[in-house]
Protein backbone atom coordinates (compact mmCIF):
# COMPACT_ATOMS: atom_id res chain seq x y z
CA UNK A 1 0.00 0.00 0.00
CA UNK A 2 1.18 3.52 -0.87
CA UNK A 3 1.02 5.56 2.34
CA UNK A 4 0.91 8.93 0.58
CA UNK A 5 -1.90 7.70 -1.63
CA UNK A 6 -3.78 6.48 1.46
CA UNK A 7 -3.55 9.99 2.96
CA UNK A 8 -4.53 11.66 -0.32
CA UNK A 9 -7.55 9.46 -0.95
CA UNK A 10 -8.75 9.66 2.64
CA UNK A 11 -8.66 13.45 2.79
CA UNK A 12 -10.12 13.85 -0.69
CA UNK A 13 -13.00 11.49 0.06
CA UNK A 14 -13.81 13.27 3.34
CA UNK A 15 -13.77 16.70 1.63
CA UNK A 16 -16.04 15.43 -1.14
CA UNK A 17 -18.86 14.50 1.21
CA UNK A 18 -19.31 18.00 2.73
CA UNK A 19 -21.38 20.59 0.91
CA UNK A 20 -20.80 24.35 1.29
CA UNK A 21 -24.23 24.65 2.91
CA UNK A 22 -23.30 22.08 5.54
CA UNK A 23 -20.08 24.00 6.24
CA UNK A 24 -21.88 27.34 6.44
CA UNK A 25 -20.17 28.69 3.32
CA UNK A 26 -21.73 30.45 0.33
CA UNK A 27 -21.92 28.37 -2.83
CA UNK A 28 -20.84 30.18 -5.99
CA UNK A 29 -20.41 28.99 -9.54
CA UNK A 30 -20.58 25.55 -11.12
CA UNK A 31 -18.81 22.80 -9.20
CA UNK A 32 -17.07 20.18 -11.28
CA UNK A 33 -16.53 17.87 -8.29
CA UNK A 34 -18.74 17.13 -5.27
CA UNK A 35 -18.15 18.65 -1.89
CA UNK A 36 -15.89 21.48 -0.82
CA UNK A 37 -13.18 23.05 -2.91
CA UNK A 38 -9.64 22.88 -1.57
CA UNK A 39 -9.69 26.59 -0.83
CA UNK A 40 -12.86 26.20 1.21
CA UNK A 41 -11.42 23.30 3.21
CA UNK A 42 -8.27 25.36 3.83
CA UNK A 43 -10.39 28.28 5.01
CA UNK A 44 -12.29 26.08 7.45
CA UNK A 45 -9.03 24.60 8.78
CA UNK A 46 -7.49 28.08 9.04
CA UNK A 47 -4.44 27.17 6.94
CA UNK A 48 -3.19 28.46 3.61
CA UNK A 49 -4.42 26.84 0.42
CA UNK A 50 -0.83 25.82 -0.35
CA UNK A 51 -0.42 24.12 3.03
CA UNK A 52 -3.76 22.33 2.70
CA UNK A 53 -2.86 21.19 -0.83
CA UNK A 54 0.43 19.80 0.48
CA UNK A 55 -1.44 17.72 3.09
CA UNK A 56 -3.99 16.50 0.59
CA UNK A 57 -1.20 15.44 -1.77
CA UNK A 58 -0.25 12.94 0.92
CA UNK A 59 2.38 14.82 2.90
CA UNK A 60 1.57 14.97 6.63
CA UNK A 61 5.21 15.07 7.72
CA UNK A 62 5.69 17.59 10.52
CA UNK A 63 2.01 18.58 10.71
CA UNK A 64 1.24 19.66 14.27
CA UNK A 65 -1.53 18.26 16.46
CA UNK A 66 -3.20 21.68 16.39
CA UNK A 67 -3.40 21.60 12.59
CA UNK A 68 -4.61 17.99 12.63
CA UNK A 69 -7.36 18.97 15.07
CA UNK A 70 -8.36 21.91 12.87
CA UNK A 71 -8.36 19.67 9.80
CA UNK A 72 -10.52 17.09 11.60
CA UNK A 73 -13.03 19.80 12.54
CA UNK A 74 -13.07 21.25 9.04
CA UNK A 75 -13.74 17.85 7.47
CA UNK A 76 -16.22 16.87 10.21
CA UNK A 77 -14.39 13.66 11.07
CA UNK A 78 -15.95 11.36 13.65
CA UNK A 79 -13.88 9.78 16.43
CA UNK A 80 -12.75 6.81 14.32
CA UNK A 81 -11.83 9.05 11.38
CA UNK A 82 -9.96 11.48 13.63
CA UNK A 83 -7.95 8.60 15.12
CA UNK A 84 -7.22 7.38 11.59
CA UNK A 85 -5.95 10.83 10.58
CA UNK A 86 -3.58 10.85 13.57
CA UNK A 87 -2.40 7.33 12.71
CA UNK A 88 -1.66 8.44 9.15
CA UNK A 89 0.28 11.43 10.45
CA UNK A 90 2.31 9.30 12.87
CA UNK A 91 3.20 6.88 10.11
CA UNK A 92 4.39 9.81 7.98
CA UNK A 93 6.95 10.80 10.63
CA UNK A 94 10.60 10.38 9.59
CA UNK A 95 12.91 7.73 11.07
CA UNK A 96 13.46 6.47 13.73
CA UNK A 97 9.68 6.45 14.41
CA UNK A 98 8.99 4.58 11.16
CA UNK A 99 10.08 1.14 12.25
CA UNK A 100 9.71 -2.10 10.43
CA UNK A 101 6.56 -3.96 11.43
CA UNK A 102 7.44 -6.93 13.67
CA UNK A 103 6.73 -10.48 12.60
CA UNK A 104 3.04 -11.33 12.59
CA UNK A 105 1.64 -12.83 15.76
CA UNK A 106 0.24 -16.29 15.06
CA UNK A 107 -1.31 -17.04 18.44
CA UNK A 108 -2.09 -15.66 21.87
CA UNK A 109 -0.45 -15.94 25.26
CA UNK A 110 -1.45 -19.04 27.31
CA UNK A 111 -3.23 -16.84 29.86
CA UNK A 112 -5.45 -15.43 27.11
CA UNK A 113 -6.36 -18.90 25.86
CA UNK A 114 -7.18 -19.99 29.42
CA UNK A 115 -9.42 -16.92 29.77
CA UNK A 116 -11.24 -17.87 26.57
CA UNK A 117 -11.68 -21.48 27.68
CA UNK A 118 -13.15 -20.34 31.01
CA UNK A 119 -16.02 -18.62 29.13
CA UNK A 120 -18.22 -21.68 28.78
CA UNK A 121 -21.54 -19.90 28.19
CA UNK A 122 -20.46 -17.23 25.68
CA UNK A 123 -18.82 -17.49 22.26
CA UNK A 124 -15.51 -15.62 22.42
CA UNK A 125 -12.47 -15.18 20.20
CA UNK A 126 -9.43 -12.94 19.72
CA UNK A 127 -8.60 -11.20 16.43
CA UNK A 128 -5.77 -8.96 15.27
CA UNK A 129 -6.08 -5.81 13.17
CA UNK A 130 -6.16 -7.84 9.95
CA UNK A 131 -9.26 -9.72 11.25
CA UNK A 132 -7.27 -12.95 11.66
CA UNK A 133 -8.82 -15.17 14.35
CA UNK A 134 -5.84 -16.10 16.54
CA UNK A 135 -7.73 -17.95 19.27
CA UNK A 136 -11.27 -18.91 20.28
CA UNK A 137 -13.17 -20.96 22.81
CA UNK A 138 -15.30 -23.94 21.80
CA UNK A 139 -18.47 -21.87 21.44
CA UNK A 140 -16.62 -19.23 19.43
CA UNK A 141 -15.38 -21.82 16.97
CA UNK A 142 -18.84 -23.38 16.81
CA UNK A 143 -20.61 -20.06 16.25
CA UNK A 144 -18.35 -19.25 13.31
CA UNK A 145 -18.09 -22.85 12.12
CA UNK A 146 -18.01 -21.98 8.37
CA UNK A 147 -15.11 -19.59 8.98
CA UNK A 148 -13.07 -22.25 10.78
CA UNK A 149 -13.58 -24.94 8.15
CA UNK A 150 -11.84 -22.97 5.40
CA UNK A 151 -8.46 -24.01 4.03
CA UNK A 152 -6.64 -20.75 4.78
CA UNK A 153 -5.05 -20.42 8.20
CA UNK A 154 -5.42 -18.55 10.42
CA UNK A 155 -9.15 -18.03 9.78
CA UNK A 156 -9.77 -14.49 8.58
CA UNK A 157 -13.11 -12.67 8.76
CA UNK A 158 -12.49 -10.42 5.75
CA UNK A 159 -11.34 -13.30 3.56
CA UNK A 160 -14.40 -15.34 4.58
CA UNK A 161 -16.78 -12.47 3.83
CA UNK A 162 -15.44 -11.64 0.37
CA UNK A 163 -14.13 -14.97 -0.93
CA UNK A 164 -16.38 -17.65 0.60
CA UNK A 165 -19.90 -17.88 -0.94
CA UNK A 166 -21.23 -19.29 2.35
CA UNK A 167 -20.81 -15.87 3.96
CA UNK A 168 -23.83 -14.53 2.01
CA UNK A 169 -26.15 -16.98 3.76
CA UNK A 170 -24.30 -16.84 7.09
CA UNK A 171 -24.73 -13.07 7.56
CA UNK A 172 -28.30 -11.75 7.47
CA UNK A 173 -26.96 -8.33 6.40
CA UNK A 174 -23.97 -9.24 4.27
CA UNK A 175 -23.44 -5.69 3.06
CA UNK A 176 -23.12 -4.39 6.61
CA UNK A 177 -20.67 -7.15 7.53
CA UNK A 178 -18.64 -6.38 4.40
CA UNK A 179 -18.60 -2.64 5.15
CA UNK A 180 -17.42 -3.33 8.71
CA UNK A 181 -14.61 -5.61 7.57
CA UNK A 182 -13.22 -3.11 5.07
CA UNK A 183 -13.50 -0.22 7.53
CA UNK A 184 -11.52 -2.23 10.09
CA UNK A 185 -8.81 -3.05 7.54
CA UNK A 186 -8.55 0.62 6.53
CA UNK A 187 -8.14 1.62 10.17
CA UNK A 188 -5.41 -0.99 10.54
CA UNK A 189 -3.70 0.33 7.41
CA UNK A 190 -3.43 3.69 9.14
CA UNK A 191 -1.96 2.16 12.29
CA UNK A 192 0.42 -0.25 10.52
CA UNK A 193 1.05 0.94 6.95
CA UNK A 194 4.20 -1.19 6.63
CA UNK A 195 2.54 -4.46 7.67
CA UNK A 196 3.42 -6.80 4.79
CA UNK A 197 0.77 -9.36 5.77
CA UNK A 198 -1.89 -6.65 5.66
CA UNK A 199 -0.64 -5.45 2.28
CA UNK A 200 -0.79 -9.02 0.97
CA UNK A 201 -4.33 -9.50 2.28
CA UNK A 202 -5.58 -6.25 0.75
CA UNK A 203 -3.90 -7.18 -2.52
CA UNK A 204 -5.50 -10.62 -2.53
CA UNK A 205 -8.98 -9.30 -1.79
CA UNK A 206 -8.63 -6.45 -4.31
CA UNK A 207 -7.61 -8.91 -7.01
CA UNK A 208 -10.31 -11.46 -6.33
CA UNK A 209 -13.34 -9.42 -5.20
CA UNK A 210 -14.97 -6.48 -6.95
CA UNK A 211 -17.14 -5.96 -3.85
CA UNK A 212 -13.98 -5.43 -1.84
CA UNK A 213 -12.41 -3.07 -4.40
CA UNK A 214 -15.50 -0.85 -4.42
CA UNK A 215 -15.56 -0.61 -0.64
CA UNK A 216 -11.80 -0.13 -0.30
CA UNK A 217 -12.00 2.89 -2.62
CA UNK A 218 -14.41 4.62 -0.22
CA UNK A 219 -11.74 4.91 2.51
CA UNK A 220 -14.26 4.48 5.31
CA UNK A 221 -13.03 3.69 8.82
CA UNK A 222 -14.99 2.90 11.95
CA UNK A 223 -14.72 1.53 15.45
CA UNK A 224 -16.18 -1.86 16.19
CA UNK A 225 -16.72 -1.98 19.95
CA UNK A 226 -20.32 -3.02 20.63
CA UNK A 227 -23.51 -3.78 18.77
CA UNK A 228 -25.78 -6.45 17.33
CA UNK A 229 -25.01 -9.19 14.83
CA UNK A 230 -27.68 -11.18 12.99
CA UNK A 231 -26.56 -14.43 11.44
CA UNK A 232 -27.88 -17.79 10.32
CA UNK A 233 -25.91 -20.67 11.79
CA UNK A 234 -25.92 -23.72 9.48
CA UNK A 235 -26.95 -26.07 12.31
CA UNK A 236 -28.83 -23.82 14.76
CA UNK A 237 -30.60 -21.35 12.50
CA UNK A 238 -31.15 -17.59 13.02
CA UNK A 239 -29.35 -15.90 15.87
CA UNK A 240 -29.46 -12.23 16.89
CA UNK A 241 -26.54 -11.63 19.23
CA UNK A 242 -24.99 -8.73 21.08
CA UNK A 243 -21.23 -8.34 21.16
CA UNK A 244 -18.61 -6.46 23.13
CA UNK A 245 -15.07 -5.85 21.86
CA UNK A 246 -12.20 -5.15 24.24
CA UNK A 247 -8.59 -4.37 23.40
CA UNK A 248 -6.12 -6.54 25.29
CA UNK A 249 -4.01 -4.05 27.23
CA UNK A 250 -0.88 -6.21 27.11
CA UNK A 251 -1.38 -6.93 23.38
CA UNK A 252 -2.74 -3.70 21.95
CA UNK A 253 -3.09 -5.07 18.40
CA UNK A 254 -5.42 -7.82 19.65
CA UNK A 255 -9.12 -7.52 20.40
CA UNK A 256 -11.29 -9.88 22.44
CA UNK A 257 -14.85 -10.31 21.12
CA UNK A 258 -17.53 -11.82 23.37
CA UNK A 259 -21.02 -12.63 22.09
CA UNK A 260 -24.25 -13.04 24.03
CA UNK A 261 -28.03 -13.02 23.67
CA UNK A 262 -30.76 -10.97 25.32
CA UNK A 263 -32.42 -12.96 28.14
CA UNK A 264 -35.69 -14.64 27.28
CA UNK A 265 -35.20 -14.44 23.52
CA UNK A 266 -35.11 -17.23 20.93
CA UNK A 267 -31.44 -16.38 20.43
CA UNK A 268 -30.72 -17.25 24.08
CA UNK A 269 -32.32 -20.63 23.45
CA UNK A 270 -30.25 -20.88 20.28
CA UNK A 271 -27.00 -20.30 22.18
CA UNK A 272 -27.95 -23.07 24.64
CA UNK A 273 -28.63 -25.35 21.71
CA UNK A 274 -25.30 -24.34 20.17
CA UNK A 275 -23.54 -25.28 23.43
CA UNK A 276 -25.20 -28.71 23.36
CA UNK A 277 -24.35 -29.15 19.68
CA UNK A 278 -20.76 -28.15 20.39
CA UNK A 279 -20.39 -30.54 23.31
CA UNK A 280 -21.79 -33.41 21.24
CA UNK A 281 -19.40 -32.74 18.36
CA UNK A 282 -16.43 -32.31 20.71
CA UNK A 283 -17.26 -35.64 22.35
CA UNK A 284 -17.56 -37.37 18.98
CA UNK A 285 -14.16 -36.07 17.92
CA UNK A 286 -12.61 -37.19 21.21
CA UNK A 287 -14.07 -40.73 21.06
CA UNK A 288 -11.59 -43.16 19.45
CA UNK A 289 -12.85 -45.24 16.57
CA UNK A 290 -12.43 -48.98 17.20
CA UNK A 291 -12.57 -51.77 14.69
CA UNK A 292 -14.57 -55.00 14.88
CA UNK A 293 -13.38 -57.45 17.54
Amino acid sequence: MDHRNEIREFLTSRRARITPDQAGLPSHGIRRVPGLRRAEAAQLADVSVEYYARMERGNLTGVSDAVLDALARALRLDDAERAHLYDLARAAAPSPRRRRTPASQRGVRPNVQRLLDSMTDSPAFVVNGRTDVLAANSLGRALFAPLHTGAAQPPNHARFIFLDPRSHTFWDDWDHAADDAVALLHAQAGRAPFDQDLTALVGELSTRSEDFRIRWARHDVRRHTTGLKSLRHPAIGPLRLTFEAMTLVADTDLTLFVYGAEPGTPSEDGLRLLATWTATHDQQRATPVTGDA
